[in-house]
């Protein structure tokens, strides 16, 4: 086999050490005190939509596939199943419902996001009303 690469001496070197008493490590005055509040903060609601809230591009079409998307991994929990046998029942790739798992939606359509929840057996009903 040969020889240990490493030596068979351990130096211990400076693990019992006394503290240093070190003149830079006060703590930064910022962090000492809690900041005081110069201005009130205002308080607003919010609609059922944060990116409409953020005021996002294509805010109504984020919203509704983080929706679909909640109804998806919340019927992957219910039954317990894995992202592998989930994938099975809904007919897609592994990784797309751990993409969805992880909300990264930008790859999915309305559409493709409706026929996973849906092969999930969970039932979409579209409901339009005035704003």
């Amino acid at each position: 086999m040969g020889r240990p690469r490493l030596s068979e001496k351990i130096d211990a070197g400076h693990q019992n050490a006394p503290p240093r008493n070190r003149a830079h490590s006060r703590p930064h005055p910022v962090h000492s005190q809690p900041a005081a509040l110069e201005d009130e903060i205002e308080l607003v609601d919010g609609s059922d939509n944060i990116f409409a809230d953020f005021g996002a591009p294509d805010a109504e079409r984020k919203w509704l596939k983080t929706i679909i998307a909640a109804e998806i991994v919340k019927s992957l929990n219910e039954r317990k199943l894995t992202v592998r046998q989930g994938a099975k029942l809904a007919g897609c790739d592994p990784a797309d419902l751990q993409r969805i798992r992880n909300a990264d939606l930008s790859r999915f359509s309305i559409d493709r996001l409706i026929k996973i929840v849906t092969a999930l057996g969970r039932k979409v009903e579209l409901v339009f009303s005035d704003r």
